[in-house]
């Protein structure tokens, strides 16, 4: 069968912080998949080298780019400082995506494929765990039930119809990250993605999901801890609640502090 290409312009963020060992398998993998995409690296400083191998794989190759920063600043203002640095460019489709294998970048094609007019008329698409088809692979048991149990609360709280919030494999078109105030969110970890998805939402976006396999990464630790958790629970609790209270007043914001 012969790939159907994107019509758009596609640039993948990869933020990272110690992922030498992952990074250049999964470059590999994504050009395969998408070779007419542009990848940029964000790198915050990582001690392990990261950085030097992104900056050896993009003499060999122009489609990839590097953007260092000085400190691990968080995966919101990694990913805003990569969408900022699409934004400066032509890129009409941004996405983001993580560097340890646990986004299969097999899947590129098929989400940048339903964008716009020609896919699903969709401004946003998200790889989803939890949707059907969608699945997780060699997760631990406690990962899931805490990612499941924190995309319900999501969903119910804020009262949004999206079943995977917190994914971080999506798709936008530039559009969307031009609209939503990427200056002032101050949102980090996971809580990031929840709050970028409800900001499309409320500015009036579609976003879409389509089913992804999730696997577990083979090398290197997760970046999950309790902050994380704890923050995305106090920000999704206080955006919910704002949302009810503008609901029952009859008020309409357009885009979220």
């Amino acid at each position: 069968m012969v790939r159907q290409a994107p019509a758009e312009k596609v640039l993948v963020v990869i933020p990272t912080y110690n992922e030498r060992d992952n990074l250049e398998p999964i470059v590999r993998r994504l050009f395969d998949a998408l070779p007419e995409a542009n990848v940029l690296v964000v790198d915050d400083g990582s001690p392990d080298g990261t950085g030097e191998v992104a900056d050896r794989l993009a003499v060999s190759d122009d489609r990839l780019h590097v953007l260092h920063r000085t400190e691990k600043a968080g995966l919101g203002a990694a990913y805003v400082a990569g969408f900022e640095w699409a934004l400066a460019r032509d890129y009409t489709a941004i996405m983001e995506m993580d560097a340890d294998g646990s986004h299969a970048p097999e899947d590129l094609p098929r989400l940048v494929g339903m964008l716009g007019d020609n896919g699903t008329g969709a401004d946003v698409v998200l790889g989803s765990r939890y949707v059907t088809g969608g699945r997780t692979v060699n997760w631990p048991w406690y990962r899931e039930f805490l990612s499941r149990g924190a995309n319900v609360y999501s969903k119910l709280a804020l009262g949004v119809p999206i079943n995977d919030i917190t994914s971080g494999y999506r798709v936008y078109r530039r559009e969307v990250l031009e609209t939503v105030q990427l200056h002032n969110i101050a949102s980090q970890g996971y809580c990031f993605q929840v709050d970028l998805a409800l900001r499309a939402v409320v500015a009036g976006f579609v976003v879409v999901e389509a089913p992804i396999t999730f696997v577990e990464r083979e090398l290197g630790a997760s970046k999950m801890d309790a902050d994380i958790v704890r923050e995305a629970l106090v920000r999704v609790t206080k955006w919910g609640l704002r949302r009810r209270a503008e609901q029952a007043a009859g008020t309409v914001r357009g885009l979220l502090p």
